[in-house]
């Protein structure tokens, strides 16, 4: 990529493409665009090919995605598969009918197996039954990096697609139903210590930024209660979903924007190499940490971190999702690259920019 190349960062305003819009920035490159949902439907075909037409990108990261926790995934099944295929169909489509340079595709590591070897490496995409509850989502990310792969070797063009393990920082999702579990186990924790403290503006505030089923900070003590209650939070206690078993890796989504960023300035798909049938294959990223913890452990690390002294409780009767998803980053690293945020430091990162921030702070256009 040149610093002038015309950038289009689809999701510029998420997690992980506002995270990456701002390392361009900050590393000189001054053609950025993007648009947000109201201004681009990324689902609509004839929308997406309009934009590319005025404004014939160079380069394209798909960031843009439909995502969110395991309650969510497992219960907007259709959703998760039909949104993310449409996006990814229209985006991909359209880079390769205008002849757009460089691609790079973010996926999940829940493309993997859910009795995969740990740690989880590249080649172990489809030798195993999904994960059921991320099932749909998962296969919309396989036909994406295969989508990529394919049109790689039918027509020589240079996708990239590079799958993140679970990612976290500023502009994340709080949403209690919808979020993944880091972001949303820090809200309830965050809300459950001002209900201990009888903190009613703290908890008017939050649910005035984040409304709760509709509940915002204008409802009634008793109406902002029960509704909280309803997700697991108390005065005395925050109820979590499963055993608080399983174990997990995460990624700060600015060290994710950082390797998607090197990844595109240093890697190409000839640089992946045939497997050992000679087939081209498996030639996707593993991006993470390579470390992990309990979903036990990161909760008691949240509640140190907050200063929360009431209970945590595990339901295990809900599901857990697999039990390890740990990513084999040697691929990566073997390409000079490594992360730098630990979980300890990320979390009261986070912590902080949640407490502090407000939804409209995205930093990006």
């Amino acid at each position: 990529m040149d610093k002038n190349s015309k950038i289009y960062v689809a999701g510029h305003r998420g997690l992980v493409g506002s995270a990456i819009w701002r390392n361009l920035a900050s590393k000189g490159y001054t053609n950025l665009t993007g648009r947000s949902h109201g201004e681009l439907d990324l689902q609509d075909a004839a929308d997406v090919k309009s934009f590319f037409d005025k404004e014939k990108p160079e380069v394209v990261i798909l960031a843009a995605a439909h995502v969110g926790g395991i309650i969510a995934n497992n219960t907007y099944r259709a959703d998760f598969i039909y949104r993310n295929l449409q996006i990814q169909n229209n985006v991909i489509g359209e880079s390769f009918r205008h002849n757009v340079k460089k691609l790079l595709f973010l996926g999940s590591t829940c493309i993997y197996p859910r009795e995969a070897p740990q740690p989880m490496a590249e080649d172990a995409l489809l030798t195993g039954p999904l994960e059921y509850t991320n099932e749909p989502y998962a296969i919309a990310k396989i036909a994406g990096l295969k989508m990529c792969e394919s049109f790689n070797i039918q027509y020589g063009t240079n996708y990239i697609a590079v799958m993140p393990t679970n990612l976290y920082g500023p502009n994340d999702n709080f949403d209690l139903e919808k979020s993944h579990v880091l972001p949303a186990m820090i809200r309830k924790i965050h809300l459950a210590k001002a209900l201990m403290n009888d903190d009613w503006e703290t908890v008017r505030q939050d649910l005035s930024l984040r409304p709760v089923e509709g509940v915002s900070g204008s409802a009634t003590q008793q109406e902002m209660e029960s509704r909280l209650h309803k997700y697991g939070i108390g005065k005395e206690r925050v109820e979590l979903w499963g055993s608080g078993k399983p174990l997990r890796e995460f990624l700060w989504s600015e060290d994710m924007a950082d390797a998607s960023v090197y990844i595109m300035e240093n890697v190409d798909f000839t640089d992946s190499a045939k497997d050992k049938t000679g087939e081209i294959r498996n030639c996707h990223i593993n991006i993470g940490t390579g470390k992990e913890i309990s979903i036990r452990g990161l909760a008691t690390l949240i509640k140190k971190t907050a200063g929360y002294t009431g209970e945590i409780v595990f339901d295990a009767s809900k599901p857990d999702g697999a039990m390890r998803k740990l990513t084999d980053v040697s691929k990566l690293n073997a390409l000079g690259w490594r992360h730098t945020v630990e979980i300890e430091e990320g979390v009261e990162k986070m912590y902080e920019w949640y407490v502090s921030s407000r939804p409209s702070l995205l930093n990006v256009p």
